[in-house]
């Protein structure tokens, strides 16, 4: 290693000591579709808890029985951990009426933060008769939420063109969502490179990068597939020979990730959105690298004096 990226490597790690406390996290979760998967999402939930999440969100799916699920969810983790708890709500196979009762049932039951989208198209479908930008202003006519939307730093499959897709974005931020959660992403320059094109179009909110800390890299390449996402040639390289080996894949997966998110703080990035999977091992390690952490209990006053 060179003298120079020595010093690069040591003001990366001294830029995240600084950052101590500075650094506001986000997790996503997805509705458990077993008993098993159930527990292994609530173990995860409370694990995560303890870094407190600014908020936590759980998908949602064109169906009715996954959009109950996720309504589950999203009180019970409200009313369990006291968390900002936030359903995602899709406008795909759904009314404007339907759509607004469902809004008005989250407001009722005290949920403020809705991440907004417009949601996977149905095959042989048409042009959808809504989109993201329709949907926060629904949501905003109902109350006044705070709103979460999807950017894409590497352009959404169905987009005309990187501009077009940002010419969107923009109307979802106009339309009154507070904040843009972007795709989950690989190439920190590309991120970057998005996030200027964003000031420059006049998106003045945080565009939140969302970090896929991965542990079984045949499904992150199936996920790619479908997302329009780029996976690097050093990162397929890195994955080679541990389909059978899970451990050293979780290992991998969190030194990319951390890399990552020490470059993104050390870029004026300060909010983090991780897509957990379910699964509480990797975030954590890398909040704790963020500085993100429990809060230390003060031992009983006994305690310390016996000490």
């Amino acid at each position: 290693m060179s003298f120079f990226r020595a010093n690069q490597r040591e003001a990366l790690n001294q830029n995240l000591a600084e950052l101590q406390g500075q650094i506001n996290v986000s997790f996503e979760f997805f509705p458990p579709r077993t008993s098993e998967m159930e527990q292994t999402l609530w173990q995860s939930i409370d694990r995560l808890s303890e870094l407190k999440p600014i908020f936590v969100s759980v998908t949602y799916g064109a169906n009715s029985g996954e959009r109950e699920r996720t309504h589950s969810i999203i009180k019970d983790i409200k009313e369990r951990t006291g968390l900002d708890a936030a359903p995602h709500l899709t406008c795909i196979d759904a009314t404007p009426h339907e759509l607004q009762a469902i809004a008005q049932d989250y407001w009722r039951s005290g949920i403020r933060h809705i991440v907004a989208l417009r949601g996977d198209l149905p095959l042989g479908s048409g042009r959808p008769a809504m989109y993201g930008a329709d949907l926060v202003a629904l949501l905003k006519k109902v109350g006044d939420f705070d709103i979460s939307v999807a950017a894409y730093p590497e352009v959404h499959p169905e987009a005309k063109s990187a501009q077009s897709d940002l010419i969107n974005l923009k109307k979802k931020v106009d339309a009154g969502a507070s904040r843009a959660i972007t795709q989950f992403f690989f190439d920190v320059e590309n991120y970057l490179r998005f996030r200027d094109r964003c000031v420059a179009a006049g998106i003045d909110t945080e565009i939140v990068p969302g970090i896929l800390p991965v542990s079984n890299f045949r499904q992150l390449q199936r996920f790619a597939s479908l997302t329009n996402v780029k996976v690097p040639n050093w990162m397929t390289a890195m994955f080679d020979g541990l389909d059978h080996d899970l451990e050293t894949r979780k290992m991998v997966g969190a030194s990319i990730a951390m890399d990552m998110v020490k470059i993104l703080s050390r870029e004026g990035v300060k909010d983090f959105h991780f897509y957990t999977l379910n699964r509480a091992e990797l975030t954590y390690a890398i909040c704790h690298t963020l500085g993100v952490r429990p809060e230390i209990k003060a031992a009983p006053a006994a305690n310390r004096a016996a000490g």
